[in-house]
């Protein structure tokens, strides 16, 4: 028989925590796969005979696909234990679309011309359907790693031989999942003189993913827009190339990432067998949690807006206002213990809004027959608040979201008064040299102990203001340009650092394989032994200002021409991404979208160079 686990020949003399061998990756793994898909689209516009103004419009089209893919793992493979590994799995997915729709349209001219008509006028609406289908089926089985002997000496397996093919308990794992969506929708636009416009819409919209006492959602929407320049008062000013103001004022629904049968009761196969007889072949099933009530998350924003350009398109102007307010928000909670064997479930928890103002211009600085300069520049201001959370009351009830701490637990809540997201963590005590105590809190309610009541809302991830910039510049076949964001506000939990706790810099350094990474965002000096992770002090502000790209270019005209070919045309190109990052976060990398920073990975400086021609 071949050696046995504990045997000085068992192979594992190699660190589990270290990265991978990349030519061991590529020679110990074999992947094939077959794969089809079939993607079609039919769209026709019909005018009705004598009733032009009338058209009928159909779209369909689909989106088909299948594959198959097998995959083995050499039995030496560090990935499986030494082990082996081999399995299948077929996947089949179609989407389905279906759109049709009438649409009216008609001028009366009245006093005006063709261009500019007294009264327009169209109206549309229509019907949509859209079906999403996927299953799959997959299985796996191991090898042997030692010859199998029975009690009479006959090798009845050898090593590297499959097993749980030939097993009575090899099973092929089934999955299906689709979902629906319905939809009636129609629109209106009318404009009175070029100047007055409005325009209406509404969608009535059904989806499977809830039960069909909450399956629909009816989302209006009224814009409104005064175009001022064309006012005789205005018309005659040359200055001014557009004036426009706008309202507007509309309802919209989310219904993504909830699952598609989260609100019908469901059971999941455990995946290990039981020592007991229970159910098929010993395999248990636990329920899943469901929610029949769960509904529409749903947004109402008003607007307000004012578009200016002048000089001839040299300078524009576009001004924002918004309040938008998000009701039924749609969030995993957790339930009562004992009501299931999961302890969250998804759930309509409350409502809050959003404030804020967008500022954004383009000025054509140097418009020249050589030389152009333009610039790009936008700016937002936003401010969010939580307004109600409907499955709690008390002015300490929060819900939790958020990615898991390593010690268990989320640093980020719902709360009423404060962020979406907001950061619920202990206040960090510091000695006389400004460095952090030991798992020592200030107690906030002065009650004489340390508990969860003494944890506070502290910051919030999403910025109070971002900005972008851009600037082009043209010197006859040169073109250089480059793009620049800022975010302030900002702050992120720096999961890294705090994660580091049990292992002084981390056990990726102190292993030493990857000693030569970054090790000041690993910097903490002892363990955590208590609710050190929550303190406040892995709140790091996280704002930043970014070069994104730099590029220059040259194009080019009539290359290798002769006699009446024109030659080649074209343009040559060099690309620098990532540029630089100016920020005080003590992070790998400040733009973390969900406010909890779990990379190490920076992203990389990247240079490219490229081509385009024209023959």
């Amino acid at each position: 028989m071949a050696s046995e686990v504990g045997d000085p020949s068992w192979p594992w003399g190699y660190n589990r925590n270290s990265t991978s061998n990349p030519v061991a990756l590529l020679n110990q793994k074999n992947d094939r796969a077959i794969s089809r898909s079939l993607v079609g689209n039919i769209e026709a516009n019909y005018k009705v005979h004598g009733f032009e103004d009338l058209q009928l419009h159909v779209n369909t089209g689909m989106d088909l696909s299948n594959g198959r893919q097998w995959t083995d793992y050499d039995r030496t493979s560090r990935d499986h234990n030494y082990f082996g590994y081999t399995g299948w799995e077929k996947q089949s997915t179609y989407n389905l679309q279906l759109s049709m729709y009438a649409q009216y349209s008609h001028d009366w001219l009245g006093k005006g011309t063709k261009d500019a008509p007294d009264h327009h006028f169209d109206i549309m609406a229509g019907y949509e359907y859209q079906h999403y289908h996927t299953s799959s089926d997959y299985a796996n089985y191991g090898t042997y790693l030692n010859d199998i002997v029975n009690a009479s000496g006959v090798t009845i397996h050898k090593a590297g031989e499959k097993y749980g093919e030939i097993s009575s308990n090899t099973t092929v794992t089934n999955y299906k999942s689709e979902n629906f969506i319905v939809s009636f929708f129609g629109r209106m636009n009318y404009t009175l003189l070029n100047r007055y416009m409005l325009t209406f819409t509404l969608r009535d919209d059904g989806s499977s993913r809830f039960h069909k006492d909450g399956r629909w959602g009816l989302f209006p929407s009224l814009a409104l827009a005064w175009r001022i320049n064309d006012e005789p008062f205005l018309r005659d000013v040359k200055a001014i190339n557009d004036f426009k103001l706008r309202l507007g004022w509309g309802k919209t629904g989310q219904q993504e990432g909830i699952g598609d049968y989260t609100w019908i009761p469901t059971y999941t196969p455990n995946q290990a067998y039981t020592y007991y007889p229970l159910g098929n072949d010993g395999v248990t099933y636990r329920p899943d949690v469901y929610n029949p009530n769960l509904t529409w998350e749903k947004t109402t924003t008003w607007n307000a807006g004012i578009d200016l350009s002048l000089l001839n398109n040299r300078l524009t102007f576009n001004l924002d206002y918004y309040y938008r307010k998000t009701t039924d928000l749609i969030n995993a909670v957790y339930v009562a213990a004992g009501g299931n064997f999961k302890n969250a479930k998804t759930d309509n928890v409350g409502s809050l809004h959003n404030e804020g103002l967008e500022f954004a211009t383009t000025i054509r600085t140097i418009v020249t027959k050589d030389f152009t300069w333009e610039m790009n520049y936008n700016v937002a201001y936003n401010k969010n608040k939580i307004d109600e959370l409907t499955s709690g009351t008390g002015d300490s009830y929060y819900v939790e979201t958020g990615s898991t701490i390593g010690s268990g637990g989320k640093v980020m809540a719902h709360a009423v008064g404060h962020s979406r997201s907001a950061f619920r963590v202990y206040q960090q005590v510091y000695d006389k040299d400004g460095n952090p105590v030991f798992n020592t809190f200030v107690d906030r309610n002065n009650d004489g102990v340390i508990s969860d009541a003494d944890r506070y809302y502290y910051y919030k991830p999403d910025p109070d203001v971002t900005m972008g910039m851009a600037h082009k510049f043209i010197y006859k076949n040169w073109d250089l340009g480059f793009t620049m964001r800022a975010s302030l506000g900002n702050y992120v939990y720096n999961n890294i650092l705090s994660g580091s706790m049990n292992t002084g810099k981390g056990s990726i350094y102190s292993l030493g394989y990857l000693s030569n990474r970054l090790t000041d965002a690993l910097s903490l000096g002892f363990s955590d032994t208590g609710n050190e992770a929550f303190s406040d002090m892995f709140v790091q502000n996280a704002s930043f200002l970014k070069m994104d790209n730099i590029t220059l270019g040259h194009s080019f005209n009539n290359l290798f021409k002769c006699g009446s070919y024109n030659g080649i045309g074209g343009r040559v190109y060099a690309t620098v991404q990532n540029v630089f990052t100016i920020t005080n976060y003590k992070g790998i990398d400040p733009e973390v979208q969900s406010g909890f920073d779990s990379n190490m990975y920076p992203r990389p400086f990247q240079v490219i160079f490229g081509v385009n021609l024209t023959f």
